[in-house]
């Protein structure tokens, strides 16, 4: 089994598992924009590739895929993953699966409001949303929302320019600077991760994995500690489902006074997934399976409470002559 990793950046664990996964008889291959991109240096070959926007990008993508007869191909950025969906068939013609979730869907949980729209419909608690100021101060002013808020890009990723807010002032400045901004609820509560699979055969959630975020860092979690709920698992096993997800899910939950609100769902491999796998839940596995045609049976929360994962800095190493150097 061949797998291709692109945008693989800093992301050395997943290509990691996936090496161990695939075995001496598979192997993985990588794609970054840039040779100073930790994690391709991990794989058994990997291509410097055009960034995602360059024309010309996707057939290069393509090629890869055609001359080292890729099985299934997943991204691990945000930008990437509506073009792996909305071009799904032009994989499927070279032999490739990509392992993503249909492609409106994907959509969906870029947008930011859409996502709240649809949470909303499914009557799942989520924090309030206001892509106009007119609306948000209405709403101030009926007492249906109170400072501090969160001003964001609808579209965004990383939590670039996330700003909490305290006045109407700060909001007008923001609004003056960046185009496409909504603003969200400040949700005052402990938050969760979800570290979730869905099955590309049957459509059933077939893992779940909690944690208790402790600490984050540039939009990841940098320290957590596994937890269970059975209420919580039911409620996103319903949701992944009923929306129709597939493969590997990161969802973002805020508890508040004992009520789960789900805040972001991003259609990809979390930046902390690797608590996940570090304490048993090997998606790689399943999505190898998938691959070869078999559905994965249901282990939710087959996983231990306590345990901690806690990042920390390291480094790599590579020579290269100064031209050579591709940022």
């Amino acid at each position: 089994m061949n797998i291709l990793i692109l945008s693989a950046g800093t992301r050395n664990k997943v290509v990691q598992y996936f090496k161990k996964a695939v075995g001496i008889d598979g192997k993985v291959i990588a794609t970054d924009c840039s040779n100073l991109a930790p994690a391709v240096y991990e794989a058994d070959k990997f291509y410097l590739v055009p960034r995602i926007t360059a024309p010309g990008y996707l057939d290069r993508i393509l090629d890869i895929c055609k001359k080292e007869k890729i099985d299934g191909v997943f991204s691990l950025i945000d930008p990437e993953l509506n073009l792996l969906a909305k071009e799904r068939n032009k994989f499927l013609a070279v032999g490739t699966t990509p392992v993503i979730s249909p492609y409106e869907l994907v959509e969906t949980c870029f947008d930011k409001y859409k996502m709240y729209q649809l949470l909303l419909k499914m009557g799942i608690p989520t924090g309030k949303c206001y892509v106009d100021k007119e609306s948000f101060y209405a709403a101030l002013e009926k007492g249906e929302i109170s400072y501090p808020v969160f001003v964001k890009p609808v579209k965004g990723s990383a939590s670039i320019n996330i700003n909490k807010v305290t006045c109407s002032e700060e909001i007008e400045v923001l609004f003056k600077l960046y185009d496409d901004l909504m603003i969200q609820e400040f949700m005052d509560g402990q938050e969760y991760g979800a570290d979730v699979y869905i099955d590309m055969i049957s459509g059933k959630c077939t893992s779940v994995f909690v944690k208790k975020k402790i600490k984050m860092r540039a939009g990841e979690t940098d320290k957590s500690v596994s937890v269970k709920d059975e209420g919580l698992f039911d409620l996103l096993q319903k949701f992944v489902e009923k929306c129709g997800f597939c493969g590997m899910i990161d969802i973002d939950i805020f508890e508040i006074n004992g009520v789960y609100y789900i805040s972001e769902v991003n259609p990809r491999f979390g930046g902390g997934y690797p608590h996940a796998y570090e304490s048993g839940v090997d998606m790689p596995v399943q999505v190898l399976n998938n691959l070869a045609g078999r559905e994965n049976s249901v282990s939710i929360g087959n996983y231990e409470e306590g345990i901690c994962m806690m990042k920390y800095n390291e480094i790599g190493i590579v020579k290269l002559k100064e031209e050579e150097i591709v940022q």
